[in-house]
């Protein structure tokens, strides 16, 4: 069965709250806490019976967690906190259905995963193209990849695919002429 529904822009302002509040419980919070917690919530999803539509969103949830928590990618501050801001909603114990609700419990997990997703899909992209291109070119150069031009050629990519990320968003942010239904910022 498919169901569909459209988020209003009271609901969304309405999210957009509780990402805030989210937001402002996290300053308190170290980087780890946060990250465990958005873990811990990842891997509860994982042993529960959640839909195929909540289990979807996860695998970008772990993106979101690889962004800040992989060295290789090594992030500047900025680009970071915009992550750590996605990431702090998922570390709240309390959020809008309790996840303990069988069959919903997950699905305001899911929605914000989504809207996140919407406003880091440059991150994301860039993320997932560096994580491929580590991983193939690992498995081609096999016990070269550890020799000390490694470290060169990975860093090299890296900072492509950083300034690639942030010229996209800048145009994305033109485009819509600084109106995010979602600033991470």
């Amino acid at each position: 069965m498919i169901i569909s529904f459209e988020l209003t822009e009271s609901d969304l302002e309405r999210l957009q709250q509780l990402m805030t509040e989210a937001r402002q419980n996290a300053k308190n919070r170290d980087l780890d806490d946060i990250v465990k917690a958005a873990d811990s919530l990842l891997q509860e999803v994982r042993r529960s019976d959640a839909s195929g539509f909540i289990r979807d969103r996860m695998n970008t949830l772990e993106i979101l967690i690889g962004m800040v928590t992989d060295s290789s990618w090594g992030l500047i501050e900025e680009d970071k906190q915009r992550v750590i801001n996605a990431l702090a909603y998922f570390s709240e114990a309390d959020d809008l259905i309790p996840d303990e609700i069988p069959v919903l419990g997950y699905l305001d997990d899911a929605i914000m995963i989504e809207i996140v997703s919407l406003e880091l899909q440059h991150e994301i992209q860039a993320y997932r193209d560096f994580v491929m291109y580590r991983s193939v070119e690992l498995a081609r150069l096999g016990d070269a990849a550890a020799a000390p031009n490694r470290a060169q050629w990975l860093e090299s990519r890296r900072q492509q695919l950083h300034s690639r990320m942030r010229r996209r968003r800048r145009r994305g942010e033109k485009s819509q002429q600084g109106r995010s239904p979602f600033s991470l910022l």
